[in-house]
């Protein structure tokens, strides 16, 4: 492992505490919001972000950005979609609400990197720079990699919202499963692959699409 830089390291600990707790809480709140009372039950209807961070998710987190950029988890959100007004298109909502939420912060984090840009403030405040460029890359990076299809991401759910009733049962029951089996496989693996091969299945998967989006919001490549 290489030299760590600690503002690096900062600012991007700071993004992610920000990302994925106000992922979860647009889950948990848009749920509320339904009529789902189950996020209030467990205390998750709140913007004390400590609140939705799962210890080994942070812990992991933690581990990943020293080595150069982070990745974790939080605590999943508790939803009950049988409780919901319109129990189907609510829950779709509910769960869209995570990934959505990482593209708006993107899209401030993205605006603050052109002003500074512009304004020629970038070189006077690197840290700050940095900030933005972190908190536009990695956003949209997590709004990708939970648009996977697999395991317990947002995407397994969101895809099984669209499917028949008899389908969508088969569908989260392979993903408890299997999917989750290859998901983590998938991620596990990149890392292997990226080390030894320059490749990484995750990258095509996230980050290819997270730099096309950057470029398209800040005008920068990465």
């Amino acid at each position: 492992m290489g030299q760590v830089n600690p503002n690096q390291l900062i600012a991007q600990l700071l993004v992610i505490f920000f990302a994925i707790g106000l992922h979860e809480y647009a889950h948990c709140k848009v749920a509320d919001l339904a009529g789902d009372p189950t996020p209030g039950i467990y205390g998750r209807v709140t913007l004390n972000l400590f609140k939705h961070f799962d210890p080994m998710g942070t812990i992991m987190i933690i581990i990943t950005s020293l080595s150069g950029f982070g990745i974790g988890w939080g605590k999943p959100a508790p939803m009950d979609p049988r409780k919901m007004h319109n129990p189907r298109w609510d829950f779709f909502a509910a769960v869209a609400a995570g990934p959505l939420c990482n593209v708006l912060q993107a899209i401030v984090y993205a605006m603050l990197l052109r002003y500074l840009l512009r304004s020629g403030a970038s070189a006077d405040m690197p840290f700050l720079t940095m900030f933005a460029v972190f908190g536009t890359l990695i956003n949209l990076s997590l709004c990708f990699f939970n648009l996977i299809p697999l395991g317990p991401l947002d995407g397994h759910w969101l895809i099984g919202q669209l499917l028949p009733e008899k389908m969508r049962y088969y569908y989260y029951k392979w993903n408890a499963g299997a999917g989750t089996i290859i998901m983590i496989a998938l991620v596990l693996g990149s890392q292997v692959l990226r080390s030894s091969l320059g490749f990484s299945p995750i990258g095509v998967l996230v980050y290819t699409p997270a730099s096309a989006v950057f470029h398209m919001l800040t005008g920068v490549n990465v």
